[in-house]
């Protein structure tokens, strides 16, 4: 794996705003012999310090078995340049392919967990470590993580803040409709204060 690139560090406080607004993010496991990435689209932040958060993962994925046997995942957040990418990791399993293998994608090791982590045509990334929820993970497919480390390309994301504009439209994160089909976030539009 390459190291990391132009992506800047996110402070933990504000790790929570990276998926807040709902897109559909890639996971990442490794157990040291084996990888895989997937989409998923049901995240949240679920607290802020230490900031953890809740990913539905389905019980009989690659994906649940690896994280199971290593006690971590990654999280991406995908921008619409990795449309195409997103949607192909979503569709296969990772049990009979090496999916990074099959389409050619570039990881990066992370800084904390070395977990396979994607930046291009991405806009931030967390390693996550599993916290153990017996129930809600056997029950309803739920992971809980806290998330260790962050970062996040400058262009979209600074100060602790989403900043989506026409100059960075191929990193606007996307939001799974169902059947193949996103939308793209648009422009951040400021709020005015009400008297």
């Amino acid at each position: 794996m390459k190291t990391l690139s132009t992506f800047a560090p996110v402070a933990l406080e504000h790790a929570s705003r990276l998926i807040n607004h709902g897109p559909t993010i890639l996971v990442t496991s490794s157990d040291a012999k084996r990888r895989n990435v997937m989409a998923a689209a049901w995240s949240m932040p679920v607290e802020f310090t230490p900031p953890r958060i809740a990913v539905v993962i389905d019980k009989r994925t690659f994906t649940r078995e690896l994280i199971n046997a290593s006690g971590t995942f990654g999280v991406i957040i995908p921008g619409a340049a990795a449309l195409d990418l997103t949607y192909a990791v979503g569709s296969v399993s990772g049990r009979e392919i090496d999916k990074f293998e099959r389409f050619g994608i570039a990881a990066v090791a992370g800084p904390k967990l070395g977990l396979p982590l994607l930046e291009a045509g991405c806009s931030a990334w967390m390693e996550c470590r599993l916290i153990p929820e017996p129930h809600t993970e056997d029950a309803y497919d739920t992971c809980f993580g806290e998330v260790i480390a962050a970062a996040a390309d400058p262009r979209a994301f600074r100060h602790g803040h989403w900043e989506l504009d026409s100059s960075n439209a191929d990193l606007h994160t996307i939001h799974h409709l169902g059947a193949g089909n996103f939308v793209r976030a648009g422009d951040t539009i400021k709020a005015r204060e009400l008297p």
